[in-house]
């Protein structure tokens, strides 16, 4: 057996407890988060809170494990909660954000601010850091035409190339007009006919399973042509939003079809508990 001194046997017990600590970094980061993305929420949820105290807020959504979040624009949801945004030019929300130690890089932005005044709200996103801009919806009839679609869509892909001119990807939520119906046929499943890959990405919104929207359905029809989504969990018993990883939803089915979908990042959005309590089942999700 070789004699080792005391120094020498430091340096070899320092180097491996570092590589274990590595290895141990590495087995929990694979472990950790589906599809190795950051654990986000969306911020709608604690819109009363951020009108209140927007850095107090972030800082406990971060205490509460998540790593990302999704903002709401100050102009186009002045009057939900996040008026009060508009007092910080975007390089300030942006350092507000990080000292909470979190990172943001997708927004919802209002139809009809992106109608007024698009370049501004792209200036603000570029200095926020955003490289995704969401819109809830593109706001059609509740019970569109032909046309009404085919209009909506041509608005929306002139945002879209205006938005990729800058650097940003523009992408659509999926609400109201975009789960009525055309002529028998899904309005959202026409708009994925409509809109121009290159220029315009989808939102799935999870929850929209209570319509008969399924998202690993979805990801699958449609591969890549996504770029985020909503997760809430849903009980098809109790016709309820659970916690992620509680109900009837199979999560492991739904983030492996992610990855065909092209998503790039998801977002939590539930009441502030139920967010929480679905952190712990995220962080252990293996994909």
């Amino acid at each position: 057996m070789l004699a080792i001194s005391r120094r020498d046997f430091c340096k070899v017990a320092a180097a491996q407890s570092a590589a274990i600590g590595l290895m141990s970094a590495g087995v929990l980061k694979l472990r950790a988060n589906p599809l190795s993305m950051p654990i986000g929420c969306q911020t709608w949820p604690v819109r009363e809170m951020i009108a209140k105290d927007f850095p107090g807020t972030l800082k406990q959504l971060a205490a509460a494990g998540f790593q990302s979040i999704e903002l709401c624009s100050p102009v186009g949801y002045a009057d939900e909660g996040f008026g009060g945004l508009a007092k910080y030019k975007g390089s300030e929300v942006k350092k507000i954000i990080s000292d909470a130690g979190l990172t943001c890089v997708s927004s919802h932005f209002g139809i009809d601010e992106l109608r007024k005044n698009q370049d501004d709200r792209i200036a603000w996103a570029k200095d926020a850091g955003l490289t995704q801009m969401l819109v809830p919806s593109l706001d059609g009839p509740k019970n569109p035409t032909m046309d009404d679609v085919k209009r909506a869509a041509d608005e929306y892909n002139k945002m879209g190339e205006r938005a990729a001119q800058a650097g940003i990807q523009q992408g659509l939520h999926n609400e109201t007009f975009e789960l009525s119906k055309i002529n028998g046929k899904r309005t959202y499943d026409v708009l994925f006919e409509l809109l121009d890959p290159k220029l315009v990405k989808f939102q799935f919104q999870v929850s929209t399973i209570s319509e008969g929207y399924d998202a690993a359905e979805y990801f699958t029809k449609y591969p890549g042509r996504f770029v985020s989504m909503h997760v809430q969990g849903w009980d098809a018993a109790t016709k309820k939003i659970v916690p992620v990883g509680k109900g009837s939803l199979d999560w492991t089915k739904i983030f492996s079809a992610a990855k065909t979908g092209g998503i790039k990042n998801y977002f939590v959005e539930m009441k502030l508990e139920m967010m929480k309590a679905s952190v712990p089942y995220l962080r252990n999700l293996k994909v």
